[in-house]
């Protein structure tokens, strides 16, 4: 007859596992003896054998009693279900660990591929990062929001990267970055891209300058992104707004009966 702590030694566990395993009601509690003792026989190692087992091979402690219990069949069954429950919790690991991985590449965690090019477009031509990271963190939500419209918006800002005249307003803003509102350079930059956005208006049509279509409220938390971490660029629309454009996220024509509206981002 066995002790408890040798019980445990035997089947390779702890005394406290054992005891737990009892309060589970996975194995049997024996009377004490005269001396007050609890003694084990042999099958109880055995029996604590199979539970550690069962246990380490990552079945859970609720369906051990019924394992133990099981015939021949049943428990192989058992068995191939737990397998491949396994399998499956090891697949979705293995994506956290991918996940885990693309943090090192930073925007590539949150943002489509098409995206990430984008931003790594803007930093290959010269755009100051600051404006770099206010493009990531606005196209952030409006992916989460809108992925299926990811293409169609990147396919216009591949187009619009073709034009030097564009990729000048970023690089003319992100010089004014550091400079006061009322920086001569945001004054001339207001000046030429409302000059430019009337050029495309005439020639494309006033449809061709917005027709981004996004949610209101994602327009307001995405100019909200833009204004606090670049506070020139909420100068540089109220400068736009004098010269007949509003907007940063949502470019418009200025409606002169109203305070204002949110929105530039695009150029677009």
């Amino acid at each position: 007859m066995l002790t408890i702590g040798e019980l445990a030694s035997y089947a390779r566990v702890t005394v406290r596992a054992v005891r737990h395993y009892h309060s589970k009601g996975l194995l049997p509690e024996p009377e004490r003896d005269r001396s007050g003792y609890r003694r084990y026989d042999a099958a109880a190692v055995v029996e604590l054998i199979k539970i550690r087992t069962l246990a380490e091979a990552g079945v859970p402690l609720a369906r051990v009693r019924e394992l133990l219990q099981a015939d021949e069949e049943e428990f192989a069954a058992a068995v191939a279900d737990i397998d491949e429950r396994l399998h499956a919790e090891i697949r979705e690991r293995q994506r956290h660990r991918e996940r885990i991985a693309r943090l090192a590449a930073g925007d590539n965690l949150v943002l489509p591929p098409e995206v990430v090019e984008f931003l790594d477009r803007l930093r290959a031509l010269g755009v100051d990062e600051r404006i770099v990271q206010v493009e990531r963190d606005g196209w952030i939500p409006l992916a989460a929001r809108s992925p299926e419209r990811v293409p169609e918006w990147m396919a216009r800002k591949r187009e619009q990267l073709a034009d030097p005249q564009l990729i000048g307003f970023y690089l003319t803003l992100g010089r004014a970055l550091d400079q006061a509102d009322d920086d001569s350079r945001l004054v001339e930059l207001a000046d030429e891209l409302a000059a430019y956005i009337a050029q495309l208006a005439d020639e494309q049509g006033e449809d061709y300058v917005d027709d981004t279509d996004i949610e209101p409220p994602l327009v307001t938390l995405m100019d909200t992104l833009a204004f606090d971490a670049l506070p020139p660029a909420r100068r540089l629309i109220e400068l736009l707004k004098e010269r007949g454009w509003t907007g940063w996220t949502k470019l418009e024509r200025a409606d002169p009966t109203r305070a204002g509206s949110s929105s530039l981002r695009s150029a677009r």
